[in-house]
């Protein structure tokens, strides 16, 4: 499989992540709104208001995750898989010494062609390391020695 099919292929399985998730989030936002309009002023009166306040931080809550699945998506539509450089970056697919990963968003442990993948974000603690990093370079986490040994 050459280079750009197996960025096609990991980048697909990123956008079904964020789509998955995109999905969570409008099914909760909907059963909160449903919630809020079913809701009817009772006798109970504080108990009435309690709820709706919930409801109403619920709301907020899916508001803010629904805005980080939309930075997810910018992130993703960002990705160039068409052209590879020598230097890793947004798209990379990083071959270490210690693990396979591909530099998007964190997603985490993604199986495709009987090989595992680590899909992470450019601004977490590895991906940090990695940005800017060739082919041959050497670094350490946590206590462990990582050498770059191929890059696509």
């Amino acid at each position: 499989m050459n280079s750009d099919h197996l960025k096609k292929a990991l980048l697909l399985k990123c956008h079904e992540y964020v789509d998955q998730r995109l999905q969570r989030i409008k099914d909760i936002i909907a059963t909160i709104q449903e919630s809020l309009s079913s809701e009817t002023k009772s006798s109970a009166g504080d108990k009435h208001e309690t709820g709706r306040a919930m409801l109403q931080l619920e709301r907020e809550k899916a508001g803010k995750q629904l805005a980080e699945v939309q930075k997810l998506k910018e992130i993703l539509a960002k990705i160039e898989i068409s052209t590879s450089s020598g230097v890793i970056r947004l798209g990379s697919i990083v071959y270490t010494s210690r693990g396979i990963y591909f530099l998007s968003i964190s997603v985490g442990k993604i199986d495709f062609s009987d090989t595992s993948y680590f899909a992470i974000a450019t601004d977490t603690p590895i991906g940090k390391l990695l940005l800017g990093k060739k082919v041959g370079d050497r670094f350490s986490f946590q206590n462990k020695e990582y050498s770059i040994d191929k890059l696509l």
